[in-house]
């Protein structure tokens, strides 16, 4: 009887393994539709009250965002002073993930998918880009969800 109590432990620890492998399935699911519907939040605030008051609404305190030739823009302040530019008053950007995926931790998540940039110069016309945008989200202590790097 001696012999049988180690494998009984490891049974017994064996079935709590499916519990966990279920419960993180289940955070990570409940995760990436979380991320999912604060990018449409993200993008829904940036068309009704401009970029520069989206991109600092959805910034985690220790965000990073990457721009031009490499130029790195730190903290919520630093990016709200670098959208601040006359240039982002008229222009405007679409976006929509393609991928979403969450730590089986279920607080962090990146997305990446497709974005469409565009301004309108001084003359009137109005210019468009493309390109592929990926963002990391990290959970809030109150819930929400903030990039930390875009």
């Amino acid at each position: 009887m001696q012999n049988l109590k180690p494998l009984f432990f490891i049974f017994i620890i064996a079935l709590g393994f499916p519990a966990c492998t279920s419960q993180e399935t289940n955070q990570k699911s409940q995760a990436a539709s979380e991320i999912t519907a604060a990018e449409k939040a993200f993008e829904k605030m940036a068309a009704e009250k401009g970029i520069a008051t989206a991109f600092w609404f959805f910034a985690d305190t220790a965000a990073v965002i990457k721009r031009g030739n490499d130029s790195l823009i730190k903290g919520k302040e630093g990016i709200r002073n670098f959208y601040s530019a006359p240039y982002f008053n008229t222009a405007r950007v679409k976006w929509s993930p393609d991928f979403v995926e969450a730590s089986g931790s279920g607080d962090l998540g990146y997305t990446f998918g497709r974005y469409e940039w565009s301004s309108t110069d001084s003359l009137g016309a109005v210019h468009t880009s493309t390109g592929v945008f990926h963002t990391v989200w990290k959970k809030q202590k109150d819930g929400s969800w903030r990039y930390t790097w875009d």
